[in-house]
């Protein structure tokens, strides 16, 4: 039954509105004033029970610093609270209005009580309030340690050094000195050497920084303001800071799930990247850049690295852990997912899901233990990095198509836009080498003969190389193969990175899809027989020979066995084991509780909409029963979400995908349902809809491009790729204080 005001001239009720409405107090001073304020005499005859029992008044009568909010479900009032908010004259313009709630005329007596009863009330509490204050500054003055002269000046010099720091931090100012001085100094030294730092210490100074100015009158010209030591120091603060804003804000939402990158050269050695994925409180979704972590030793080592730095280090629980997405290629490929597996079995709930940000088709190829194939990554990524660097090169490839698909202008057009992609991001990316790479040798060639003498022995030096690896028959082959054994997973992973939609049907068509791959094992002589003789055909065209490779024949001459025929050998060392690779890993990948949790996004309207809003989510959700506030509601609750929209206004639209749906006012009303999409927005599999701008793993590719090896610091990187956390530079001056005691002493 729905509540109605019982204020006079007010007609909201609570089915109309989401404001809060409030009984009338049992107490009885407290209810003769709201009764009083509400000057409605039919209601001073009542007694406060029944007032409390039948009568409400909503949230607009009360000053809004008498309402609190203490949880997004719940609005109480202050134990104090009176309503003072009333429209006491708007019915006198209307002689139609029908005055049910009739207003109580007061005499000038009366109405002077009132006022004189407010005015000691208002008094009572603002002298009641000076004494709180009081009261607690005083004990806060006791609290607080009274800082020397020397202290004060620590802090004042601490905090415009951090300021400084992540200046140079966002900047991606280089820190240390010249090359020729780095051979001279230590490994930190030449991370912390003289540099930018002192000099936008002069640049303050000089630009009439008074603090800073008195601090250093006396110093000598070239002494260094702060040491190699405590720069280090400062920075260490500064990126524990930065990260542990983005740990509160985890820890917070709970649930999370881990992401890493390639590998990334530093001075000190091989670090991986380590992102995290979460929903905030804003119910948006988040990728954020945590820290690069040391990547030396075994897959165990690494593993149980990572695991102690998610726990201990970051304060994080493993048991909230619900995906594991890993990139990489070739033997960080097959660390990786050693390393996976062993935090999956430890965390069965930390399902391993592709990233949303690579092909799966890309992805599986990357993963795949066989040289043939990691050759021919390495050679696309190369090749593909090679005519980016230049609009000239693409311009001398767009020639070379043009050249060879005269005659056909769709598939000239078609061509010239994939070849100017990044082709590690296309689904289709085999399909589109193996139609190019005719003109890719053409141009190749063309610009290592540089008959013109417009390109640089280095340009000519590495189109020499990518040719000699395009005319390779191994290379050939391998593409052939790869092209059409993943031609069962493209439509798939296309879903997969698709709208919502098509990754719920995505989910729901990979039966299908593994029936296909299965067809094929059993078919391999008659698929392969096909694919070989295309690849025989292409090689023939650009006149390559067609031969088993050099390594293997060094290797059977040595063992004096019987030659074998090319054909033969592919289908023994490359068809077959690709094929059963691509089938093993799709199981593995979408595993029973990935598929369960990628079918519960039928709790996305319009999904559930395409589906004519007969869905079954209880059969896949027991997998998060345990994450949700209130399990024993859920079935309840997924009816009368359902019933929400099957029933909505012809004009309101469905959600497209997790992101809109917690968007929308009304789904805090359904706290399972609510919790359940949160958790599934986490895994990585799904795209980065509704995150805020450019996603962690850009901005970490664009430091990486911007910076040499030799100038690049991990600290300072996180600086950089979380240019757009908040800093506080006196929570920062806390830490370092808290941290390193013996400096401040020392100081």
């Amino acid at each position: 039954m729905p509540n109605f005001c019982a204020a006079p001239n007010c007609t909201r009720k609570s089915t109309q509105s989401d404001l809060a409405f409030f009984r009338f107090p049992r107490d009885p001073e407290r209810c003769r004033l709201w009764v009083e304020n509400c000057r409605r005499a039919d209601l001073e005859e009542k007694t406060p029970d029944q007032l409390n029992k039948h009568y409400r008044l909503c949230a607009k009568h009360f000053e809004p610093a008498m309402i609190c909010k203490t949880s997004p479900y719940r609005t109480v009032l202050r134990d104090t609270a009176i309503p003072t908010i009333f429209d006491l004259t708007s019915h006198l313009g209307n002689p139609h209005s029908r005055h049910r709630k009739r207003i109580k005329v007061l005499t000038d007596e009366e109405v002077q009580k009132i006022k004189e009863r407010r005015l000691e009330s208002s008094i009572e509490q603002l002298l009641s309030k000076k004494d709180c204050d009081a009261q607690e500054d005083s004990e806060n003055a006791d609290d607080i340690p009274q800082l020397t002269p020397e202290q004060k000046d620590l802090r004042e010099f601490l905090r415009s050094s951090f300021e400084v720091m992540v200046l140079i931090g966002r900047q991606n100012f280089p820190f240390h000195c010249n090359a020729r001085e780095d051979k001279m100094r230590s490994e930190e030294e030449r991370f912390l050497a003289t540099g930018n730092f002192q000099a936008l210490i002069v640049n303050r100074i000089n630009a009439g920084d008074e603090f800073l100015g008195r601090r250093f009158e006396t110093a000598a010209v070239n002494e260094e303001y702060c040491s190699a030591v405590q720069q280090r120091q400062l920075l260490e603060v500064c990126e524990r800071c930065v990260r542990e804003e983005i740990l509160q804000q985890v820890r917070e939402c709970r649930f999370f799930s881990i992401v890493t990158g390639e590998l990334v050269e530093f001075p000190e050695g091989e670090h991986l990247p380590v992102f995290l994925r979460f929903v905030d409180q804003a119910n948006t979704l988040r990728e954020e850049f945590i820290e690069f972590l040391s990547f030396e030793g075994e897959e165990v080592t690494v593993a149980e690295r990572l695991e102690t730095q998610l726990t201990k280090g970051w304060g994080l629980r493993m048991e909230h852990c619900r995906g594991q997405a890993h990139a990489g290629s070739g033997l960080l490929g097959t660390k990786m997912k050693v390393i996976a597996a062993q935090l999956k079995e430890k965390y069965p709930m930390a399902v391993i899901t592709p990233i949303s940000t690579c092909a799966l088709n890309v992805h599986l190829a990357n993963g795949m233990p066989l040289t043939g194939v990691q050759d021919v990554m390495s050679v696309l990524k190369k090749t593909n990095a090679f005519f980016k660097a230049s609009p000239l090169l693409q311009s001398e490839l767009d020639n070379a198509i043009s050249i060879l698909c005269r005659g056909n202008i769709e598939k000239e057009s078609i061509l010239k836009e994939g070849s100017r992609s990044t082709w590690t991001d296309l689904h289709n990316v085999f399909e589109m080498v193996v139609d190019l790479i005719e003109p890719l040798l053409l141009c190749m060639d063309s610009i290592h003969d540089n008959e013109d003498l417009k390109w640089n022995d280095q340009i000519t030096s590495d189109a020499y190389a990518i040719s000699e690896a395009l005319a390779d028959f191994e290379f050939i082959v391998t593409l052939v193969i790869l092209k059409n054994a993943l031609s069962f997973t493209r439509a798939f992973g296309k879903n997969l990175q698709g709208e919502t939609i098509d990754v719920f049907f995505a989910a729901n068509s990979l039966t299908a899809v593994l029936h296909s791959l299965h067809e094929v094992s059993d078919n391999l002589e008659v698929y392969h027989e096909f694919w070989f003789e295309e690849a025989v055909s292409l090689a023939t065209a650009m006149e390559i020979p067609v031969r088993v490779p050099r390594l293997f024949l060094r290797k059977q001459q040595a063992l004096e066995t019987m030659e074998i025929q090319a054909e033969s050998f592919f289908k023994e060392y490359l068809t077959l084991p690709v094929m059963e690779y691509i089938t093993q890993e799709v199981k593995e990948i979408f595993s029973e509780n990935h598929l369960k949790a990628l079918k519960c996004l039928s709790l996305v309207p319009a999904v559930m909409g395409q589906m004519r809003f007969n869905t079954s989510e209880e059969t896949h959700a027991e997998i998060y029963r345990s994450d949700l506030p209130h399990p024993d509601t859920l079935p309840a609750e997924l009816h009368c979400w359902r019933i929400k929209w099957k029933h909505r206004g012809k004009e309101v639209s469905l959600p497209c995908t997790i992101h809109q749906t917690l968007q929308h006012s009304d789904v805090k009303f359904f706290p399972n349902v609510n919790a359940f999409l949160k958790i599934l927005a986490t895994l990585p599999v799904l795209k980065l809809d509704g995150s805020r701008g450019e996603t962690a793993q850009r901005r970490l590719q664009a430091y990486l491009t911007d910076t040499a090896v030799n100038q690049r610091c991990k600290n300072l990187a996180v600086l950089n790729i979380n240019y757009h956390i908040k800093t506080d530079l006196e929570e920062m001056v806390q830490c370092y204080l808290k941290t390193y005691p013996e400096e401040c002493e020392r100081d």
